[in-house]
C-alpha cells in the first residue's frame, strides 16, 4: 500500500475509509507546460483484512480535504486548497473549493469537470492508479507480482492549476484530511511521500498524522528504529537515511519533468520500488508489479472506476466553486 490503510492494523484513520489519504501526485500538465496537475486520492474502495468493500459515499461531508504548498522551504504551508463536500438526499455530492489567495469565485454547469479561470477541478470515484503487491508486503516482503490494486477504486480530488499559482519554481507539497464529526477539526491523516507513514511510524502513528512537516524531525528516531529492524542498517546510518525521508513533503519544480523521488510524482512512477530499496537497505528492490494501463491521456488522467464497486450514485453531478479565502490557510 502507498499511504492506504494508515490507521491501526492496516485499517482506517478514525475508523473511516473516507478520511484515509492514499496518494499524492504532482506533475506538469502533459499538453500545457504552464500548468500543473495536483491529485489527492482518498478512500480506498476495499478493505485488506477482512476483505470487502468500504462505504459507498465517496467523501465525508463532515471532513476537510487539504492540499498544502510550501513555497519557501520552511516546511510551513504558504498556500492551501481546501475542499469540502455536502450531500443531498439522492446521494449526489457538491464540492466547495477554496484557495487562500488569488482565484476568483466561479461556478459552471458542468456536472463532472468544472473550470474557473485557468483552474480545472474534478472529484469522484476513479480507478486507483497505485500499483503494489500488498499481500507480498504482508508476507514478510515475499513478492509474487500480484497487484492488489489492479481492480480497486479510489476517490480522487484533481486540480489543474497555473504554475504561477504555486509560487516560484520548486515547492513542497503534502495533503491531509481533518475530521469535523465532533464539530471541532481534528487531524486524521496526512502525508506526501508514499508508504513511509505506513511502514515506519509504528506506535507513533496518531502523533505523526496529527503533526506538521515542520516538526517532523522528532520522528527521525522512530524511523531510524524501523530501518534498523527491517533493513539491517547500523544505528548511525539509519538516522542519516531517516533524515532524508523527513520532513514528509513531496518536492516539486513545475519547470522540470516529473519523476519520483527527485521531482514530483507521476501516475506511472514506481514509488513502491523506490521505497522498498530504502526500507530494506537494497536487499529488495522491487515487487514485480508495474503501472496500470487504464490511465487517461487527458484530464482527470486517472482511469474510469471499475464497474464491480462503483455505487449507483457515484456518477451524480459534482458541482464546485473556487472562492477567495479571507485569510491564509495554515495548520488549522
Amino acid at each position: 500500500m502507498s499511504h492506504h490503510y494508515s490507521g491501526p492494523d492496516f485499517g482506517f484513520p478514525h475508523g473511516d475509509p473516507r478520511l484515509d489519504l492514499t496518494d499524492l501526485y504532482a506533475f506538469p500538465k502533459p499538453d500545457g507546460a504552464d500548468k500543473s496537475i495536483l491529485i489527492m486520492n482518498v478512500h480506498p474502495s476495499a478493505v485488506v483484512n477482512p476483505p470487502g468493500p468500504t462505504t459507498r459515499e465517496p467523501f465525508a461531508p463532515e471532513a476537510l480535504y487539504e492540499l498544502k504548498i510550501d513555497t519557501n522551504g520552511d516546511a510551513v504551508a504558504d498556500i492551501a486548497y481546501r475542499v469540502r463536500f455536502s450531500s443531498s438526499a439522492d446521494g449526489a455530492q457538491t464540492a466547495t473549493v477554496r484557495r487562500v489567495e488569488g482565484a476568483q469565485a466561479a461556478e459552471t454547469g458542468d456536472p463532472r469537470v468544472t473550470e474557473a479561470g485557468r483552474y480545472r477541478f474534478f472529484a469522484g470515484w476513479r480507478s486507483d492508479p497505485f500499483f503494489f503487491d500488498t499481500r507480498g508486503a504482508l508476507n514478510d516482503l515475499q513478492f509474487t507480482g500480484d497487484d492488489f490494486f489492479i481492480d480497486k477504486d479510489v476517490c480522487s480530488i484533481v486540480l489543474e492549476v497555473p504554475n504561477s499559482a504555486l509560487g516560484s519554481k520548486r515547492v513542497g507539497l503534502w495533503a491531509r484530511t481533518l475530521d469535523g464529526a465532533g464539530r471541532v477539526w481534528v487531524p486524521a491523516d496526512r502525508g506526501a511521500l508514499p508508504q513511509q507513514a505506513v511502514f515506519l511510524v509504528g506506535s507513533e502513528r496518531d502523533g505523526y498524522h496529527a503533526g506538521e512537516p515542520a516538526n517532523d524531525a522528532r520522528f527521525i528516531a522512530v524511523f531510524a528504529h524501523a530501518l534498523e529492524h527491517t533493513g539491517g542498517y547500523a544505528p548511525e546510518e539509519a538516522r542519516r537515511v531517516a533524515g532524508t525521508l523527513l520532513p514528509d513533503i513531496l518536492s516539486y519544480d513545475p519547470t522540470r519533468p516529473a519523476s519520483f523521488p527527485s521531482n514530483g510524482r507521476t501516475l506511472t512512477d514506481d514509488a513502491a520500488d523506490a521505497f522498498l530499496a530504502v526500507l530494506t537497505n537494497g536487499k529488495v528492490t522491487g515487487d514485480k508489479v508495474g503501472p496500470h494501463i487504464d490511465l487517461l491521456a487527458e484530464f482527470p488522467y486517472l482511469g474510469p472506476p471499475h464497474n464491480g464497486y462503483v455505487p449507483s450514485h457515484a456518477t451524480s453531478p459534482i458541482a464546485t466553486e473556487l472562492r477567495k479565502a479571507s485569510r491564509r490557510l495554515g495548520s488549522s
